[in-house]
């Protein structure tokens, strides 16, 4: 870098431009050889992947830290380890900031902090969507307690941004200890395998605590927080795609929870009959089948973006179009588990509710459910309250809601799964749904137990008295009659019904009790 020189402005203008190229290249000329060497893009290669071309603006680029003792007085690079500022993504406004791990290992520090915090704010202030791309080493050692502020100034931003702007993490390398709270304070965390990795506590402080052996990616790789603890919502195989993922997910929300998200013309039919779904869906209640392929053949040219798509396979969550108006589609998934209520699926749909509810999102509820998971593990680890949480976040939600009853719907699984007892503005069901307290057969074996126990045939009694309660209580224009049911739908009408229904609830308004805020089940 050259001395600071009093020349004319055009040698002042080219130092600038000289001290921008040595932020961008980095502490050292290897410094981007040896993070591409890992399998890693560098901060400024990220966020060019992100944002479309040519909109990126950087903020305090020539920000350094203050820090004394430990050899930093020598060593203050421009940046201090962290890329800030916005941009677009098809146009639109989005904030950004990107660990550098090239300075410090993307350490966190007080300057680093500081300039993060200021894009939070920003983001907030202007009302535009923050995407943040973590590959750091979290605090930084040497600048002790005012490192970990720092941290704490994030995550009172992530906090009071939450249901104000949409939040998305992408973790492109590690993410330990305290550091880990941001991403899971956000809306979306997106991972990379292999070299992105989160945890509380690291493979080196679980060997000396407990003895168990186990690699970084083994205690918290993308695909253990995508399939097993359900931190992580989505996971891919290269940053390229991990980026391009995240582009597509940002066209499908608003810009934050004052505006309805982006409507887009296509060229799918409002009108389209769904005439594939009379052969798709077996009329046999137990019989399975992927719900995923309904999903497609509903929607706007067949697509949609799951949401957790490896955690709690038996419930399924997913943005998409209808009418080119954004949707959240709810969906039981009787290809797993035979699509019953748990723990796990009750807390991921209870989140996802909750998000399309804060964002003006509409939802739409495909319920074929059984009802929830019996068993001494689900009840001795709280499905009671962590169930409840579904339920609390369909009746919480004001957005328009329909549900649609594809086959069976039975107990308070099917109160649950936004029922219009709990506020669905409409239910629907096809001809095939069986609404009721249980099924035939464990009903009829309630009901008739003593009767079935003293025959001389019971098994005569029993099919008999099973074939009277399905034809009397569960025939498919049952509930229709007591007015639980708004309309009984040709399946080959749902794309058209649901999108009719849509377009007349998307003036939808409706205002929850002056409260502070609720207090959801935990």
């Amino acid at each position: 870098m050259p001395p600071y020189t009093t020349d004319s402005l055009r040698h002042r203008a080219e130092e600038l431009h000289e001290r921008r190229r040595a932020a961008q290249d980095g502490p050292d000329a290897a410094a981007s050889e040896r993070q591409h060497s890992k399998g890693k893009l560098t901060a400024y290669e990220r966020i060019g992947l992100l944002l479309d071309k040519g909109s990126f603006t950087e903020v305090e680029q020539l920000r350094k830290h203050r820090a004394t003792g430990f050899g930093l007085e020598s060593r203050r690079p421009a940046g201090d380890g962290v890329v800030t500022g916005w941009g677009t993504v098809q146009g639109r406004t989005v904030f950004v900031y990107a660990h550098d791990f090239r300075v410090f290992g993307g350490a966190l520090g007080e300057a680093h902090a500081e300039k993060i915090h200021k894009i939070m704010d920003l983001a907030e202030s202007a009302g535009a969507p923050l995407v943040s791309l973590n590959d750091g080493a979290g605090a930084r050692i040497q600048e002790g307690v005012g490192a970990l502020a720092g941290y704490g100034g994030i995550f009172r931003r992530n906090t009071r941004a939450s249901g104000v702007i949409p939040q998305i993490s992408v973790m492109l390398g590690p993410c330990a200890g305290g550091a880990a709270y941001s991403p899971a304070l956000t809306d979306f965390v997106f991972m990379v395998r292999e070299t992105a990795q989160m945890f509380i506590t690291g493979p080196d402080v679980v060997r000396a605590v407990t003895g168990e052996e186990i690699t970084h990616n083994a205690l918290g790789g993308a695909d253990v927080h995508a399939g097993s603890s359900g931190v992580a919502h989505f996971a891919y195989d290269d940053e390229e795609h991990c980026l391009e993922e995240v582009r597509y997910l940002l066209s499908l929300l608003p810009a934050n929870n004052r505006e309805l998200p982006p409507l887009v013309a296509g060229d799918d039919p409002v009108d389209r009959l769904n005439d594939r779904l009379l052969d798709l869906i077996p009329a046999e209640q137990g019989q399975a089948y992927d719900v995923r392929d309904v999903i497609a053949e509903i929607v706007d040219d067949g697509e949609y973006f799951e949401v957790h798509p490896a955690w709690a396979t038996n419930l399924v969550c997913a943005l998409t179009r209808l009418g080119g108006q954004v949707v959240g589609v709810v969906a039981n998934q009787p290809a797993s588990l035979a699509g019953v209520l748990d723990i796990e699926a009750s807390e991921k749909g209870a989140r996802f509710v909750q998000f399309c509810d804060a964002f003006n999102i509409a939802l739409v509820t495909l319920v074929d459910v059984p009802g929830f998971l019996p068993g001494v593990d689900q009840e001795h680890h709280g499905i009671i309250r962590r169930g409840a949480k579904l339920l609390y976040a369909y009746c919480n939600a004001t957005v328009p809601r329909i549900s649609l009853v594809l086959r069976k719907a039975y107990g308070g699984a099917y109160i649950v799964m936004d029922s219009r007892s709990i506020g669905a503005d409409l239910a629907l069901a096809w001809p095939t749904n069986e609404i009721a307290v249980m099924g035939a057969e464990g009903a009829a074996n309630v009901v008739f137990r003593r009767e079935i126990h003293a025959a001389d045939d019971p098994e005569a009694v029993r099919a008999k008295r099973i074939k009277e309660y399905r034809e009397e209580l569960m025939h498919p224009y049952y509930a229709a009659e007591r007015g639980l049911v708004d309309d009984v739908i040709d399946p080959r009408e749902t794309r058209t019904v649901l999108i009719r229904s849509l377009a007349m609830l998307r003036t939808k308004h409706a205002e929850l009790p002056s409260r502070k805020h609720g207090n959801a089940p935990q």
